[in-house]
């Protein structure tokens, strides 16, 4: 018996699995709160250099200023330069007749500021930018420190993925609250800027514990018909954080208590676990019978069906129990052991690394636009609602390869196509900037889609596991391109186009899934290319029925990796092949289902 026929028993989506999702929204939502706060935290207000000595009561502050500040070739006074020695004012009788400071003295030396800088506080009362002076030639820190929470959410990710298997889910899942709430408080008590940049990537990692064990107790409590209604609700939480953000970064503008804001939802995310169930599937792998048994009867209860104490008897999940233990769980190494596994996964690797950078590169730059940043935040997170609409519409119709690729194209079209427009021209920046948002997120949902149809169930969170794995990588080099306008002004911008644009050529190399029964070996994936020599030698597939090889001789039975069964042990002359563990039979492969007990 398999897990999802228990699952059957007590109802596979029902009020339980809702309540679940909904204990578990809170994650969901704090998720782009945090992800996307360097918009407010790390935003860099005007500033120019401290200037001592001004009189209170000058009455030409901007002439002042110009006597003192060199001027950019836009014209505007420079925010990281002043000149050495105050240049004559204007109207004075320090200038003679038709003469210039630079006729009197020559070319005006200039220095960086020595004595800080003075920021317009209009907007922000304090930032990390202003908090450490974390401008000019500064500024890359101000940008790195994402970069720093990318990583750490990169390796939390791993950490998690390992721990969580080895621990549980639910427990796991606390050690993410509370790490995350601690080191979220002690972020926002740092004294010093390497203290903020440690505990910051520190709580990245402990954040990729939501990405982690949120989808896996959602998903492990639900049937395969259903996992895609539960991603658009988790998918609306992650939208509402996203809007949520602009209303919070709106009310509170110094950036201590805006990070304090964020992190203290995780308390009452501590409380709500006591209503979370713990994995039965996890439960089951652990030879925890008795409270998968208590977990799975509770679940049959709350959707209202009818079954007894004695409904789940304990041989049967004695027998299920025993399937989920011996079934390895798959290394990366198999997403790779075939050719077309090999191309799907490179293409999905590219793929994602374009998502994620194109999503991460605008969502985080919202200068320039027109509008201010709360007005910018909340129009991009109310722009991505119908992009979710519109994606599960075009990947019915035109199919998941080209909803994908045209996503990406568009998102590098709209980049593109701001590189043309001026500073001038407010509205059209901001509109290409809203579509480009829209685009990059209708690309970011459709992969979810896409990359789960692609790998074959045996391997499809290993899969997932991967390509997200690659695509937090871009997500983390994102923040670093933003320091490439001090090479061209556009180089930024021309960056994640041109990655957008290299994902959607890539996106067009992935076969079509619309319509298709998912796979649910390597056999399946390997049937839809070209022979292969691994196929060749191992087995023909035209001749391979229900999991049946016919020819010469009796017929013998065979997995994915060319097993025979117990009795009859590996296939004599295949080559690469490797034989089973010790007392194993084909059924318990964990790369096949074509064999059933």
């Amino acid at each position: 018996m398999r897990f999802e026929e228990l699952l059957d028993q007590v109802g596979s989506f029902g009020p339980f699995q809702l309540w679940n999702v909904a204990l578990l929204a809170l994650p969901r939502v704090l998720l782009p709160m945090h992800f996307l706060l360097p918009v407010f935290l790390a935003v860099v207000p005007a500033h120019r250099c401290a200037l001592p000595g001004a009189p209170a009561n000058f009455s030409h502050q901007d002439a002042w200023l110009e006597a003192h500040l060199p001027q950019e070739p836009d014209g505007t006074l420079s925010s990281c330069l002043y000149f050495t020695h105050s240049q004559a004012l204007p109207n004075t009788t320090f200038w003679g007749v038709g003469q210039s400071p630079g006729q009197l003295e020559g070319e005006p030396s200039t220095a960086p500021c020595p004595q800080g800088w003075d920021y317009d506080r209009s907007e922000f009362s304090s930032t990390i930018a202003t908090e450490w002076d974390l401008v000019c030639e500064q500024k890359g820190l101000n940008k790195a420190t994402s970069t720093f929470f990318f990583a750490g959410v990169l390796v939390g990710a791993v950490a998690f993925g390992y721990l969580s298997d080895r621990f549980g889910r639910r427990r796991l899942l606390l050690v993410a609250y509370v790490s995350s709430l601690g080191l979220g408080l002690a972020s926002a008590a740092s004294v010093s800027y390497v203290m903020f940049v440690i505990t910051r990537t520190l709580t990245g990692t402990a954040l990729a514990g939501f990405t982690i064990i949120v989808m896996l107790l959602e998903m492990e409590w639900l049937d395969v018909g259903h996992r895609t209604v539960a991603g658009v609700l988790s998918g609306t939480f992650w939208t509402v954080g996203v809007m949520l953000l602009a209303l919070v970064g709106y009310l509170i503008r110094d950036w201590r208590w805006l990070l304090l804001a964020v992190t203290l939802p995780c308390a009452p995310g501590i409380l709500s676990l006591w209503w979370v169930p713990e994995s039965a599937r996890w439960l089951l792998t652990q030879g925890r019978v008795e409270e998968a048994h208590r977990y799975l009867l509770r679940c049959a209860r709350l959707n209202g069906w009818p079954i007894g104490e004695d409904g789940l008897t304990q041989e049967a999940l004695d027998k299920v129990a025993t399937r989920e233990r011996v079934v390895q769980r798959p290394s990366y190494l198999d997403l790779f052991r075939t050719p077309r596994l090999q191309h799907i996964s490179l293409c999905c690797m590219v793929m994602w690394f374009g998502v994620n950078f194109s999503y991460y590169g605008l969502s985080l730059d919202v200068s320039g636009l027109g509008l201010n940043v709360y007005q910018t935040q909340l129009l991009f997170g109310a722009v991505e609602l119908p992009s979710k609409l519109l994606v599960y519409l075009f990947v019915h119709h035109a199919g998941r390869r080209l909803t994908q690729a045209g996503a990406l194209l568009g998102t590098a079209l709209a980049l593109g196509i701001s590189l043309r427009v001026t500073s001038g021209m407010g509205p059209w920046s901001t509109a290409l900037a809203v579509t480009g948002k829209g685009f990059s997120e209708a690309a970011f949902t459709t992969a979810y889609l896409f990359t789960s149809e692609l790998y074959p169930t045996v391997l499809r969170q290993t899969g997932m596991g991967l390509t997200s794995l690659v695509g937090r990588l871009g997500g983390s080099l994102a923040p670093l391109a933003a320091l490439l306008d001090g090479v061209w002004l556009s180089l930024p911008k021309l960056a994640y186009a041109g990655i957008a644009l290299l994902a959607a050529c890539t996106a067009l190399l992935l076969p079509e899934t619309r319509q298709a029964q998912l796979p649910e070996t390597i056999q399946d994936v390997e049937r839809k290319s070209a022979p292969s020599r691994l196929q060749k030698e191992e087995i023909p597939m035209k001749q391979v029925q229900d999991g049946v090889v016919s020819g010469a001789g009796p017929p013998q039975k065979f997995c994915s990796r060319g097993w025979k069964t117990r009795r009859a042990g590996p296939v004599a002359g295949a080559r690469g092949i490797k034989p089973p563990p010790q007392g194993w039979s084909c059924h318990q492969c964990p790369l096949s289902v074509l064999m059933k007990p």
